[in-house]
């Protein structure tokens, strides 16, 4: 899913030489879980760790670094609360990580995820608004309630076909994700910085939305080239980090 790539050939170049470059956003999504023993501690020491943890988030933003965080609490099994970071660097990641993890929250934190990806333009031109390609170059988190990711691979056989045959196809893949404008696109790339080729993050107000939207993209020509699109993350935004925090 998502319309992923970057432009290739003698054209792709000189479309991509004609365009001001924008600077590139290295992005990671990690999920926590979180060990049932923080529960058990005193609500003083739970309260504690949790303003440790959200201490270092907000030095963070306050330097650039976009976070945005998510609770998956009654959701999945497997994680508890995600952030969401958009960086320079990737160094900046693993700083933070591991200031993250010496907190009274982080000793109790295990990590069952972390997406690597980064940003760049799409190679497939969006006849419906041939400028798209720029807003998903730099991406601005966090405006809707839910957020949905999941990492995908295509297909081998995706890669052999022609370029036009793949625009083709995502003509198709296009005109059906216009039709439900309440859902953002993200699309981030992995190729080669991680086990997957692309990151995907669509956000929305309305549930369903996504849902039908998915279904429907189903039954597009490209989906059959997609090898691998799991797990999936239904995650609920919230604005103040401490407010995520709460819901443990």
């Amino acid at each position: 899913m998502g319309r992923p790539g970057t432009a290739s050939g003698p054209q792709a170049g000189a479309d991509q030489q004609s365009r001001p470059k924008l600077p590139t956003q290295f992005v990671n999504f990690v999920f926590f879980k979180v060990d049932p023993a923080f529960r058990r501690l005193s609500a003083d020491e739970q309260q504690k760790g949790k303003e440790e943890f959200t201490a270092v988030v907000k030095e963070y933003q306050g330097s650039g670094t976009m976070v945005n965080a998510y609770s998956m609490v009654g959701i999945r099994s497997d994680a508890d609360f995600m952030l969401w970071r958009i960086a320079k660097q990737v160094e900046t990641f693993q700083e933070m990580s591991h200031r993250l993890l010496h907190t009274g929250l982080g000793k109790y934190l295990e990590i069952t995820y972390s997406y690597l990806s980064f940003t760049k333009r799409s190679m497939y031109v969006d006849k419906m608004d041939p400028e798209h390609q720029n807003p998903r170059v730099y991406i601005i988190p966090g405006m809707k309630k839910y957020l949905f990711v999941y990492p995908f691979i295509k297909t081998r056989d995706w890669y052999q076909l022609s370029y036009p045959a793949r625009q083709g196809m995502m003509d198709e893949h296009i005109q059906v994700g216009s039709k439900y404008p309440s859902v953002k696109l993200n699309t981030t790339y992995s190729f080669g910085i991680d086990d997957h080729e692309f990151v995907v993050a669509f956000e929305t107000d309305e549930i369903t939305d996504f849902s039908i939207l998915v279904q429907e993209l189903r039954e597009t020509e490209a989906s059959r080239y997609t090898l691998r699109d799991v797990p999936m993350f239904t995650c609920v935004h919230y604005p103040e980090v401490m407010d995520c925090l709460n819901t443990l």
